[in-house]
């Protein structure tokens, strides 16, 4: 059995969660989620607890029951807690200024980028070279952190760009001096 898969799922106070069929809600203070699991498995909710079942041990069948029971224990913490990461800007007159549509980023190009934050994304800028990422959804906050940071991803040779807060950048050494 899945070791992932077997867990069950603690619902705590404040969150609801229904389940229809392949379908499970969750509503909790930082939004409502849903999703539509593979239609072989099964969840059930009994005493404030999910539980994810499978039908047989086919391999196909444990990889989705631990896949499956990970994403609802994420909804049902997004939901509760919510998801943050942070990203910081490295390199001179490198800066993120917070607008109402998201962000507006100098990257070094000869035009600002503009950022626009999807539904359910909460962007900030506490400092000029740190942007946070707030949101419900794991998936959603980890797309739109790899986007940004795609915007300008940090070169080896000086360090500069967007990067993840404490990623370690591999570095490289320059041109050899001349003679």
């Amino acid at each position: 059995m899945s070791r992932i898969g077997k867990k069950p799922i603690a619902v705590p106070k404040g969150v609801t969660v229904t389940v229809e069929g392949n379908t499970v809600k969750v509503k909790g203070p930082k939004g409502e989620l849903q999703r539509v699991l593979h239609p072989e498995l099964t969840v059930a909710l009994e005493n404030n607890e999910l539980t994810v079942g499978r039908p047989s041990d086919d391999p196909r069948h444990k990889a989705l029951h631990g896949l499956s029971r990970t994403l609802v224990a994420n909804m049902v913490e997004g939901t509760s807690k919510g998801f943050q990461k942070t990203l910081e800007l490295v390199g001179v007159g490198y800066k993120a200024e917070k607008r109402p549509y998201g962000l507006q980023l100098a990257l070094g190009f000869s035009h600002p980028v503009e950022y626009r934050a999807p539904k359910g994304i909460t962007l900030s800028a506490p400092q000029p070279t740190q942007i946070v990422i707030d949101g419900a959804d794991k998936e959603v906050v980890g797309q739109v952190a790899a986007e940004i940071r795609s915007l300008r991803p940090p070169e080896p040779y000086k360090g500069k760009g967007v990067k993840y807060q404490g990623e370690q950048i591999r570095r490289k050494a320059g041109k050899a001096g001349g003679k």
